[in-house]
């Protein structure tokens, strides 16, 4: 008997479902980074937090005064896991100290990156996070199992040129899914 080779959804959007419980990740849109047979790393897109870009400079250069402009950067959520790390997910026209290619776009986790942007010299787009949302070994595939997350197509859009409390439905009407008529009880046919 032939076994099917595992699905695995690195480069695809995750969308938690309305029924979602875990405080962490109800109405998310979570961008995946890795997923292979050892487990599952995400990002989380759609939480901005009450930080900005010049809020992160001032921990990491006090004797300097940050650029006005990054004010208007805004730092998000993107998981329960490590909240003290910085993660920028960004276009890949332009590479830092830790930087690692993933399809079209890249992820940064060096200091570089954002006084990059800061100095108005980084990435076309990018998205800072601070944490990220991880999973172990099969757990992931565990709750689509158990309906907890829909996955659809990465569409960079959706992230760069869309506001962020505009990310979820978008990604769930790229499935022509209107999350507003879904039920929020969990239940199997």
């Amino acid at each position: 008997m032939k076994t099917l080779a595992p699905s695995y959804l690195k480069h695809q959007f995750l969308i938690a479902m309305p029924h979602m419980a875990d405080p962490n990740f109800a109405q998310t849109l979570t961008y995946i980074v890795e997923h292979n047979e050892h487990g599952a790393m995400g990002l989380v897109v759609n939480r901005p937090q009450e930080l900005s870009l010049a809020d992160i400079l001032e921990q990491l250069r006090p004797d300097e005064t940050p650029p006005a402009s990054t004010l208007q950067v805004p730092i998000y959520q993107g998981g329960p896991v490590q909240t003290d790390r910085g993660f920028v997910l960004h276009s890949s026209e332009c590479s830092f100290q830790a930087t690692v290619a993933l399809e079209g776009l890249a992820l940064t986790t060096s200091q570089d990156v954002l006084l990059a942007i800061a100095a108005g010299v980084g990435p076309k787009q990018s998205l800072i996070t601070l944490g990220y949302a991880g999973w172990e070994a099969g757990q992931l595939e565990a709750e689509l199992a158990d309906n907890a997350w829909l996955n659809c197509p990465f569409d960079p859009e959706i992230i760069f040129d869309r506001a962020s409390d505009l990310r979820l439905e978008a990604a769930a009407a790229s499935l022509g899914i209107n999350l507003h008529l879904l039920t929020s009880q969990a239940g199997h046919a």
